[in-house]
């Protein structure tokens, strides 16, 4: 059961999903609360179903049975480009840009859930689509400037080191002003000085946007450093769920994960 049922709080809940892929139970009656405004930290062994939660909750893979709700909406069976038009936006395992577009061209992709399709496509209400295009260019250079990126916006992406990827990547799902921004290792393969910066947007988001964060991330002392609360996942189960110090002293994680060897 989750920790937190001031329903006035929760952003998402996630009630009994399982999901199955073939033989294999990736999910297991998963029930947990995201809730608004904090950083929740879902950790766990490799295999333990972190990203198949993620995809679950953005509409990539559908749970049956279970139930998916985001402030009242049932997102089951909705589809990615559905769930993504409600405010959720996600980044990847691997970085997911496209390679021969500048940095520029790549977070105003964003954007692209704040269109509405069709509306301008017969060249009908042009100043409102003048208008629009100018706060969606609006809304992009901030975050341009808000990481930082300045110097690299006519770059393509595909001629950055990996971490300023990364950090593209972020910045991308940050131009769909999402409530609920979901965060699949975004900070594999950085360096610490790459993953302190990353961990400091991460913070600065929640502080500067009201942006909720829920992230998947193997480094442990970020994930101490940044989570409110974290979500302890193996085999497909929830075997935890707490603050970071509860999580630190609880003997089955220590057992399943963090190890008791130091490893």
């Amino acid at each position: 059961m989750s920790m937190n049922v001031d329903r006035d709080h929760i952003l998402v809940e996630v009630e009994d999903i399982h999901i199955t892929f073939g033989g294999l139970k990736a999910l297991n009656g998963i029930c947990m609360n995201i809730n608004k405004g904090e950083i929740l930290a879902t950790i766990g062994p490799n295999g333990a179903g972190k990203t198949t939660l993620i995809n679950a909750i953005n509409g990539v893979c559908h749970p049956n049975p279970g139930r998916i709700v985001f402030e009242g909406k049932d997102l089951t069976n909705m589809r990615p480009h559905h769930v993504a038009s409600l405010g959720i936006a996600r980044t990847f395992q691997n970085v997911a840009l496209f390679k021969g577009m500048s940095v520029l061209d790549n977070i105003t992709m964003g954007r692209h859930s704040k269109i509405k399709s069709g509306f301008f496509s017969q060249g009908l209400y042009w100043g409102l689509g003048q208008k629009m295009e100018i706060e969606h260019r609006e809304a992009v250079e901030i975050v341009i400037e808000w990481l930082e990126i300045q110097n690299i916006r006519e770059t393509p992406t595909g001629a950055l080191p990996y971490g300023l990827q990364k950090k593209v990547e972020l910045g991308r799902a940050l131009a769909a002003e999402p409530k609920l921004l979901l965060l699949d290792e975004p900070m594999a393969g950085m360096s610490l000085e790459e993953k302190e910066d990353i961990a400091r947007f991460i913070l600065d988001a929640r502080e500067e946007f009201g942006t909720t964060i829920c992230l998947i991330e193997h480094d442990m002392g970020v994930v101490m450093d940044v989570s409110n609360r974290i979500v302890v996942l193996e085999f497909g189960e929830k075997i935890a769920e707490g603050t970071p110090e509860e999580i630190r002293n609880n003997q089955r994680v220590i057992n399943a994960y963090l190890g008791t060897d130091g490893h």
